[in-house]
Order: C-alpha cells, then structure tokens, then sequence
C-alpha cells in the first residue's frame, strides 16, 4: 500500500501531446499509460464527479456545469456547492475505511464543502455593487490567510475569461506544494486547467495551444519534485488524467433562438436589452458546450414532443433525447431538462437568444459566468481595448462535451506504478475504484 497517491485532473490532455510534456510523461515511464474515455456529457462537473463517485449522473445528479432549479425558476451556473453530489466521493470511502486516510481536494469546482479534510477552491466575494474581492474557500479556513501570505491572492482574473493562462495554475500548484508539506494528506486530488483555454479559443492544435503544453509541463516538473521532496520519492503513485478532449469545431447552433422563432421562449424587454423570461416561456435551453438542456414549462408532453420535432434533422444536431432515452447516457435524472440536445463532434451551442445584437442584454458584453444561463467561451475573446465580449460565437475553435465516438475523442490515464492500472482502455468512472484499491478497499 502507497503512502500518497496524488491524482492530476488535467482537461484537454491528449494522448499526442504527450510528446510536448516530457515531465509529465515522465509520470507513466516506469507505469502505465491507458486511454480514458469520459462519459458523456463530457464537460468539467460531470466529468470530475464520474471519476470521483465511480458514478453517472442518474446517480450523482451532476447533469452539467449549472442546474436549473424548476421549484425556484432559478438557473445555477458554476456557484454549487458540494451537496449537490449525491454519491460518496473518493474522500468519503477512504474515511469510511479509515479515518487515517486524510484528503486533499484542489479546485474542482464543486468541493466546497465537501468531506475531504483540506480543500482550496476560489469563492470570490461577490459585493453589492456587483464588484468581486479575491478569495478562496479553505479547509482549514485559516489556510487561505496563510496562503495569500506567501503568494499573495489566487489569480482569478487568470482562472477563466481573456487573461487566462499559467499563472492561475501555477498559483494551484504552488498552493498544494504548502499544503502537502504542512498535512501530508494521503489522497490529493488537483486539477490543472491549463490547456482548456486556449484549445477552446483557438483551436486544439493552434500555435498558442502548442505553447500552452510547455508552460503546463513547466508547473507539473516543479510540483512533481517538491511533492516528491515534501512526501518521498517512493512513497507516491502518480496519476494523471485527461478530463475530456476538445476538438476543432467549424460549425454552431442557437437552440434559443430556434425556441423563439417557432414562438415557445419569450423574452422581457429590461433598460438594458432583453431578458429570458424563464416565467412565460414553454421552452428554454440552458446551454453547455456540445450539449444542452431545454426545460419545457409544466413538463407539458405536447410541448416537449414540438421540441423535440423542432430539433431533428438541425444541422449541427446529432441526438435529441426525451423521457427515457435519456437513458442512453445515464442522464435520466429529475435535474436532467426534458429534452436532451447533443451536438455533433465537429459543432457547438451558444446560449443567445437576441436575434439583433443591438438587443443583447448588458451581461452578454461582459465576462458573467454566472449570469448567463448557459456557457460562454466567447469570453475568452473580449476586446481588451473596450472590455467588451464580442457577440461573435464563431470565433471560438475548440469544444467538448458530444458523446466519444472515435479514438481522438479519448483522453490518457497515466500511472507511475506497474499494476495500479492494468487495462488498455478505462472509463472514468472506474478511477474511484483504481484509488480505493490502492488503500486496500
């Protein structure tokens, strides 16, 4: 039995860049590399769930990076915290096995709160003038304190939007150095966005996605030797893996705007523009890269069959599933919309629902994750001289989330020991299991 296994979620990892990142494919030289294949919808709460919970989401109920909460008419997106998770998580069975066994969970984004014994996660102080003060949500909360003392405050300006980039995996990295050198947890669990920024913005093969390789490689070399100096050399199992894989997209649909031409969403005219009418429409899509929700009011099954019409043979569209087709996927979960739109490799959905820009709503110029009732890699674009988010989906070049179908598709696994792994191909939902076992479970 190890002493430490430390897990690295990394989006965006392929098999082929490995020959960009020799520090990190130094992890599998004496181990193993396997290919990982995410289960649909293969974005970053979904996914990190599967590997955590050893789940789909009919069970742990993560449909997507947001929830819409139909009692409250109340769209979620990117501020739940851990309760949402309904299966016990790798931190929980390992407590289950042994209260010994301590964890450490860094930045995924839904661990607030969650049972692990050390977390870090961002928790920006929202401020009633609508400005946000930097800070992160830490167990022990004292740890941020001492954490901005020696790196000053996590870079969320760099985290996400049109200032991403290494500093803010750097800063996580360096963070979890602190912590395994003060707690010496025996799970770690981190996640490294780094490569899902550019892969979206301009493409996964791009010029900028190449160099973002060499910059994540930089940090995984340093975080690999002080872990390794902080917890010894032979007493990690290293693993690391691909969350999803982002492919090249030429194409996009508007499913809201599809929704409103045949008359089922409605919006309400604000100072600023138009607003969805969550209260009045009998159809609406909440959004999130190659897939998305649409929730019909009433769950009225004549609306949900026009839907459903309404999107079969959309170019761009590859599946549109109602009631128990939903199945397919394991998403037939109460928080599931009632039709399942799913995109086509090569496609993405913006969440739009204006037909002019002219009628935009304010938010829809700015970086607000959590605002807009759907996801927005557009942000990424912003013009930096008019701080102004282009209303131009078509410039983005990279997504994810559409079903695997195809080898390119499948991320890696890498491992540091011989045996922890022993298949060619894994699920992601089989990590939890390939931890526990590394306990004795």
């Amino acid at each position: 039995m190890p002493n430490n296994v430390v897990f690295l979620s990394i989006p965006g990892l392929r098999d082929q860049d490995l020959d960009q990142t020799p520090r990190l494919a130094a992890l599998a030289t004496r181990g193993t590399k396997s290919r990982l294949v995410p289960s649909f919808p293969c974005v970053t709460w979904p996914v990190q769930a599967n590997m955590l919970t050893g789940k789909l989401p009919s069970e742990h109920g993560v449909i997507a990076n947001g929830f819409y909460w139909r009692d409250e008419q109340k769209v979620e997106m990117w501020t739940a915290g851990n309760k949402v998770v309904s299966a016990p998580q790798i931190w929980d069975r390992l407590h289950e096995l042994d209260n010994e066994l301590t964890s450490a969970v860094w930045f995924p984004m839904l661990s607030k709160r969650c049972g692990a014994d050390f977390v870090c996660m961002p928790a920006p102080v929202h401020n009633p003038d609508g400005s946000e003060s930097l800070w992160c949500y830490t167990k022990p909360t004292e740890l941020y304190g001492d954490l901005l003392d020696e790196l000053g405050h996590f870079p969320l300006q760099h985290f996400w939007g049109p200032l991403a980039n290494i500093k803010s995996t750097t800063w996580i990295a360096d963070s979890a150095i602190i912590a395994a050198r003060q707690f010496q947890p025996r799970f770690f669990y981190l996640y490294l966005p780094h490569l899902d920024y550019a892969g979206q913005k301009t493409g996964p093969d791009s010029p900028l996605a190449m160099t973002s390789l060499g910059e994540l490689d930089k940090v995984v070399g340093h975080l690999v030797d002080s872990f390794q100096a902080a917890l010894g050399d032979d007493n990690i199992v290293w693993m690391a893996a691909s969350e999803y894989v982002i492919t090249p997209v030429d194409h996009l649909t508007y499913p809201n705007r599809l929704l409103r031409d045949a008359g089922l969403l409605q919006v309400r005219l604000e100072d600023d523009g138009e607003h969805l009418d969550l209260a009045t429409s009998d159809a609406w899509a909440m959004v999130d890269h190659q897939f998305s929700h649409v929730f019909v009011k009433d769950a009225d099954a004549t609306v949900i069959q026009r839907v459903a019409n309404l999107f079969r043979g959309t170019n761009g569209i590859s599946e549109v599933l109602i009631g128990d087709q939903q199945a397919k996927y394991s998403m037939d979960h109460e928080r599931s919309g009632d039709v399942l739109l799913i995109s086509t490799t090569n496609s993405w959905q913006a969440y739009y629902w204006w037909m002019h820009d002219d009628n935009a709503p304010a938010f829809a110029r700015t970086v607000d994750i959590h605002q807009k009732p759907g996801y927005d890699p557009v942000e990424m674009h912003i013009d930096m001289k008019t701080k102004s988010t282009p209303l131009d989906a078509t410039l983005v070049k990279g997504s994810h989330g559409a079903p695997v179908e195809s080898e390119s598709q499948q991320g890696v696994l890498l491992c540091s020991k011989q045996g922890v792994v022993s298949a060619d191909v894994v699920r992601d939902v089989e990590i939890a299991d390939l931890v526990m076992n590394e306990f004795g479970a």
